[in-house]
């Protein structure tokens, strides 16, 4: 392994990333860097040899670390990049600040960015994958992100320099986003606070919120996030046509395509990342062999399959 910088934060050797994923698989990353602050990021990233790899993790929501684990150092951000304050209709958040909690402290200070109240994960993945949800993305409500260069340099980021799509963006390869800056229409706190309970029980009622899984396993065809509205058309849904292939409640090893919401990988108990992985590459065969449609995966993979 090559020579890592000084650092003032965590930097541990062979950590199992199965410990930090939600669907709870993984082997180890080389090294796993929890730094102090945003200074302690930047000198690391500088000081590094450029040739190692940099992937930064948020909490593991949206992720399949393969069996053979991460050939890089693993950045995960921590209690001193999880503030929220909140000015006129803006809040600034930092990047391991829970899209929850980002969006019950906007609620209490009359901001409505209540479509983040019900997305697994932290406000640095949901910048990255431009999450959205009941209509709504990151994209309409960002005014600027700070990331920090894979050669330690700290950069502002507009939504346009992103060029953010359906579920995507143009984050540069190693670059870590510490910090994001949203705007959003206000709101009368008592109103947002009874939609994002709304929000809540619906989410509960119709996905495994109990079970280990990483949210949403694959994109929907049609391009866009569920609006939540009565007129909404559920013909392009990517649990429409896994449903149609027949793959609800599929199973492979410990992985299961969930009974409640078929679009949703769930971990039983014993699943491998490849038990996960396969399965998901069997109800991606099955649906094309029933409509014609590719399904693209939401889940990120990421990591060294076990030699078999």
């Amino acid at each position: 392994m090559a020579d890592m910088p000084e650092v003032r934060g965590k930097l541990i050797p062979g950590k199992r990333l199965s410990e930090l994923t939600w669907l709870r698989v993984g082997g180890p990353a080389d090294w796993l860097f929890m730094p102090a602050d945003a200074d302690d990021l930047a000198g690391f990233l500088a000081a590094l040899d450029p040739a190692v790899p940099v992937f930064p993790m948020g909490v593991g929501s949206n992720l399949i670390v393969r069996d053979g684990g991460l050939r890089a150092v693993v950045v995960r951000m921590g209690r001193g990049f999880n503030t929220i304050e909140t000015e006129g209709r803006r809040v600034r958040a930092g990047a391991a600040a829970l899209d929850a909690h980002v969006a019950r402290k906007a609620a209490q200070a009359g901001i409505d960015l209540t479509f983040l109240r019900t997305i697994p994960g932290s406000i640095g993945g949901a910048v990255r994958m431009n999450a959205g949800c009941y209509g709504t993305y990151v994209a309409d409500v960002m005014v600027e992100a700070k990331a920090i260069t894979r050669a330690g340099e700290v950069v502002t980021l507009t939504a346009d320099e992103l060029d953010f799509r359906y579920r995507q963006s143009d984050l540069p390869e190693g670059w870590v986003i510490v910090e994001a800056t949203l705007e959003g229409p206000e709101g009368a706190p008592e109103a947002l606070e009874a939609r994002m309970q709304e929000q809540i029980a619906k989410r509960d009622a119709t996905q495994p919120t109990k079970e280990r899984s990483a949210g949403s396993t694959f994109r929907n065809p049609a391009g866009f996030s569920s609006t939540g509205r009565a007129d909404d058309t559920h013909d392009m849904k990517a649990w429409k046509v896994i449903d149609a292939a027949g793959m609800r409640g599929a199973r492979c090893g410990g992985a299961q395509m969930s009974e409640k919401h078929s679009n949703f990988l769930i971990n039983t108990g014993q699943a491998s990342a490849a038990d996960l992985e396969r399965l998901g590459e069997e109800v991606r065969k099955k649906v094309y062999d029933s409509s014609g449609i590719t399904l693209e995966w939401e889940i990120m993979r990421v990591g060294e399959a076990t030699p078999e």
